[in-house]
């Protein structure tokens, strides 16, 4: 077979650049299974040098049903190659995988693709071949057995890789349609409202101390008294409670209202919001 043959051959087998395919033949004397760890090697090589870079693009990708359902962040570092071809299959390939594993990290990583490399050798290999930084991003999982899940995405690129996803997990023993169509309409209302959770008390003790900081930094120099700015304290951070737990927010699509109203007029008496998660791309 002529060198011109193998590296046809090899770019085949491997989907590297003509360039890298060439060296690689000349390097391992046409011996392919050689070439083939040469590349495998360089593609290491080029991929560690790439990750001190920044990666603040990338896309969002959803994978499961109404029983189970994932959802998993890819990060790169530009808008063009979360359109790419080979990253969109890498993707699509990692969220049916990631739904298996749960979204254990761990176990994902080391999951064989359908190439029967793992995970983790097909990212180093797509670092290679793109040449942008790639990682694994945040990831979550929801299992409802006694309800159902639903799902929503925003600026979608293709089938359900999208930059913005939301999950949200029903509890309920009915399965009607405006139990869906509610479903549906919750996932819209947190992919818009961005809720920290459900209710006022879930909200993290971190995030409300933070907050708290902020406030008590705008009022020390209001020139007001003492009881004044306690009271004016207090009542800011209730407001921002009520604005970032779910229940308490202003229901999009009807903002007279609040979503715990929605819930309500269903009366539906073992409807419960469950679970949610949302990842946004540059958030």
């Amino acid at each position: 077979m002529s060198d011109i043959e193998n590296v046809k051959k090899l770019r085949e087998l491997t989907g590297a650049g003509f360039k890298d395919c060439n060296l690689a033949i000349k390097e391992s004397n046409g011996d392919i299974d050689k070439a083939i760890e040469i590349l495998r090697v360089k593609g290491v090589s080029k991929a560690s040098k790439k990750m001190s870079r920044d990666a603040k693009e990338g896309v969002v990708v959803v994978s499961g049903n109404d029983k189970k359902i994932s959802i998993i962040e890819v990060n790169c570092e530009t808008d063009f190659v979360a359109k790419n071809e080979n990253f969109i299959n890498f993707v699509k390939e990692l969220s049916e995988l990631n739904n298996q594993k749960n979204s254990n990290s761990d176990e994902l990583k080391k999951s064989k693709m359908k190439n029967d490399k793992t995970v983790n050798e097909n990212l180093v290999s797509l670092i290679a071949r793109i040449g942008e930084k790639i990682t694994i991003g945040k990831s979550k999982t929801l299992e409802n057995f006694n309800g159902l899940n639903n799902h929503y995405l925003h600026t979608v690129i293709k089938d359900n890789v999208a930059k913005l996803a939301v999950l949200v997990s029903i509890e309920t023993n009915q399965k009607t349609d405006a139990v869906k169509t509610f479903s549906k309409q919750l996932s819209m209302h947190i992919a818009a409202a961005n809720p920290l959770a459900i209710e006022s008390n879930q909200i993290d003790q971190a995030i409300i101390d933070k907050e708290q900081e902020l406030v008590n930094e705008e009022l020390k120099n209001s020139g007001k008294s003492e009881e004044i700015v306690t009271k004016i304290s207090l009542g800011k951070m209730k407001k921002f409670k009520e604005e970032n737990a779910l229940l308490s927010q202003d229901w999009v699509m009807e903002p007279k209202k609040k979503v715990k109203d929605i819930l309500q007029e269903l009366s539906i008496a073992d409807l419960k919001i469950k679970d949610f998660y949302r990842i946004k791309i540059g958030e």
